[in-house]
């Protein structure tokens, strides 16, 4: 069995190109029904804004991989100085049930996340041809930061800006990203000013409120940041990752479905994106809005890509 930690995941330098791919062959093991996900549950206790997640999976096609994500959310965390997630994944051979890799790192979720936003881009940029695009993010925690390094890497060449903003003035090592980026001082300016506005907070409460750009892409990666106000401007073209899973836990998608009467059969999955090119029926003018709750089938497909990368590096711990 192999041990991957925080800092063996660091020594692998991530290829966004590939971890991208990563999650669109996961995507098509979905589509051909070769994949098994039970609706992951919710552990609770004392304060109820903490949640520590079960999500096992088996993705099939050529990743061929199973195993479980365990990830704890803490949000108030960020005030004790520690991370608000952390996890570990367990995975096990597909065919004997042994355990074959343990990783104790929250990188597997947020290079995931992230590489879910990447493929969303990907095909928006492909039906919505752009030659300059602003990108918007809401939320400088890691999460954002990965979705920076994300964008900068695979859609560099056609990013003017990139607009950033957080409340809690989360520093950004601006150098990184050469003069793409720019912070500003309030949310709004970020969301009237991005062709692909991506949320990823902690917020306590909703507050987008506002009429997106014509046209743009809304990665609502942190699920809780849009009030009821949004549906008039995108009833029509709400995508989402798996509907019984994002459909619950007070997200925005919950919170149209009980109070607007969104219903499953009005959005379109992540599925019908990458294998039946959906995004094409909209019309150029239209925003679109996806909200990924986060599926464990494609935490277990990085996982898989990550363990074997390892063992081809010899990175990594061997225990009995």
């Amino acid at each position: 069995m192999i041990y991957i930690s925080d800092k063996d995941m660091k020594q692998m330098n991530n290829n966004w190109d590939e971890t991208v791919s990563c999650v669109e062959a996961a995507v098509w093991a979905i589509d051909k029904g070769d994949y098994s996900q039970p609706i992951k549950p919710y552990l609770r206790y004392r304060n109820r804004k903490n949640r520590i997640i079960a999500m096992p999976a088996y993705v099939g096609q050529d990743i061929n991989a199973t195993g479980i994500k365990w990830i704890a959310s803490f949000p108030e965390n960020i005030t004790k100085g520690i991370p608000r997630a952390n996890s570990v994944v367990v995975l096990n051979d597909v065919d004997t049930g042994v355990v074959k890799s343990i990783f104790n790192t929250s990188l597997i979720s947020i290079i995931r996340t992230a590489s879910v936003s990447g493929l969303m881009i990907k095909y928006y940029l492909k039906e919505r041809k752009r030659k300059k695009i602003n990108i918007g993010i809401i939320g400088l925690g890691p999460i954002g930061q990965y979705h920076c390094r994300m964008c900068c890497n695979l859609y560099g060449e056609i990013i003017d800006k990139i607009f950033v903003y957080d409340k809690r003035n989360v520093s950004l090592n601006i150098n990184n990203f050469g003069n793409k980026i720019e912070v500003l001082t309030n949310w709004n300016e970020v969301y009237e000013e991005s062709d692909i506005f991506i949320t990823c907070t902690v917020s306590d409460e909703r507050y987008i409120n506002e009429k997106p750009k014509e046209g743009n892409l809304l990665l609502n990666v942190s699920l809780r940041d849009y009030t009821n106000d949004i549906y008039e401007f995108v009833k029509d073209t709400i995508i989402v990752d798996d509907w019984d899973e994002v459909c619950r836990e007070d997200t925005d998608i919950e919170q149209l479905y009980l109070y607007k009467g969104l219903q499953k059969s009005m959005v379109k999955s992540i599925a019908d994106v990458v294998c039946r090119g959906s995004i094409g029926i909209y019309k150029e003018k239209d925003s679109i809005m996806f909200n990924p709750m986060g599926m464990g089938v494609f935490d277990i497909a990085i996982s898989q890509y990550y363990y074997e990368k390892a063992i081809k590096l010899g990175i990594g711990t061997e225990l009995e």
